[in-house]
């Protein structure tokens, strides 16, 4: 690269992190005038409360990154034109429908902590009782999400809510063979199923999905969709492999969960499943001893993390981060979008997505 496209990238890039910015603190303020409703001030005090926790919980920092790629992908499909209103609109209710899925995950999930603070089942009671409020609460948002969708006033705002409906089923299966599989014998998990639960609870959720979604908003062709969906898909792969990585190898302060989480939960994740398959016989046999015993000894969870690592489990996730990673940044440079735009999607892909999963 010679000295003038670097500083035309360098420019790109500066004026793309301005954007994000400004993009994010607006994507914020949305959201918090989607949670106003004051048709429901006067139904009841224990309600009004209990939204009051839902906001608190919603409005909690986070990257925002699907919403912003809702923007992106419009900005991708219509370079030219300052985004509408009812694209910030669209872009929140996108993010309420995530909050609703995280509700529901941390539920079955058993969760405690959210975002820095407590899950919502936490913060409405505890207990079972908690736990059915906060499901209740998901399904308001749920509801809320696709209201604010519907009512945003875009022409093509129905095709995307229904697009984006379909994920969120295919989403659902995910999580389900996700929690099925749960606790499994390693010798029963594929390693194509970890990838199956990486591809539909993640990758096309939290990626193809708003990107996609964006670029219908913006009127984009087929081939631009088709383009961002591969995309999108790699992106996903690579940042559920990295989060595996990190459940099993992070540190707790990066992660906000202790090391080892996924082992204590029984989770057979990418790097759990190559490592046993690389394995031979009679490691196997041990690190099936090691699998149960590891959700309630810690000494059995430092071996079998020593196990994954010596069998190139590790490696192996590495090696499929690279090659997701290597595939994603091929696709970002045929997109045929302006340098800005493609500074900003570079930078989400990479900063907000990729490095910190």
């Amino acid at each position: 690269m010679d000295a003038r496209h670097a500083r035309l990238d360098t420019s790109a890039r500066a004026s793309g992190d301005a954007w994000l910015r400004r993009a994010h603190a607006r994507i914020d303020r949305s959201i918090e005038r989607l949670l106003m409703l004051p048709d429901e001030e006067q139904i009841d005090g224990r309600w009004s409360r209990a939204r009051a926790a839902v906001r608190a919980y919603a409005t909690r920092p986070a990257k925002r990154v699907r919403p912003l790629l809702v923007v992106v992908g419009y900005r991708l499909a219509r370079p030219r034109r300052r985004p509408p209103r009812g694209l910030w609109d669209v872009a929140a209710a996108l993010e309420l429908l995530h909050t609703f899925l995280l509700v529901h995950d941390d539920v079955a999930d058993g969760a405690d902590l959210r975002r820095g603070g407590p899950a919502l089942h936490r913060l409405v009671g505890g207990g079972r009782r908690g736990e059915d409020l906060a499901i209740v609460l998901g399904d308001h948002l749920f509801a809320r999400a696709m209201e604010c969708m519907l009512a945003a006033g875009l022409p093509r705002a129905a095709d995307v809510a229904r697009y984006w409906l379909g994920v969120c089923r295919t989403t659902a299966a995910g999580q389900f063979l996700d929690l099925d599989l749960t606790g499994a014998p390693l010798a029963s998990v594929t390693l194509f199923q970890t990838l199956k639960v990486a591809l539909h609870k993640t990758a096309r959720y939290t990626f193809v999905a708003p990107l996609v979604g964006g670029a219908m908003l913006g009127g984009a062709p087929p081939a631009l969709c088709a383009a961002l969906d591969r995309l999108g898909r790699q992106v996903g792969i690579a940042f559920q492999l990295r989060d595996d990585l990190l459940g099993l190898f992070g540190s707790a302060a990066r992660t906000g969960k202790p090391v080892g989480a996924d082992l204590l939960a029984g989770k057979p994740t990418f790097p759990v499943i190559a490592a046993y398959l690389r394995a031979p016989a009679p490691a196997r046999s041990e690190l099936e001893r090691l699998w149960v015993a590891a959700r309630h000894d810690a000494g059995a969870r430092a071996d079998l993390l020593a196990a994954v690592d010596a069998h190139g489990g590790r490696a192996a996730a590495e090696r499929a981060v690279d090659r997701a990673t290597r595939a994603a940044r091929r696709g970002l440079a045929v997109l045929p979008v302006a340098p800005a735009c493609r500074a900003l999607l570079d930078d989400l892909v990479t900063d907000l997505a990729v490095r910190t999963a």
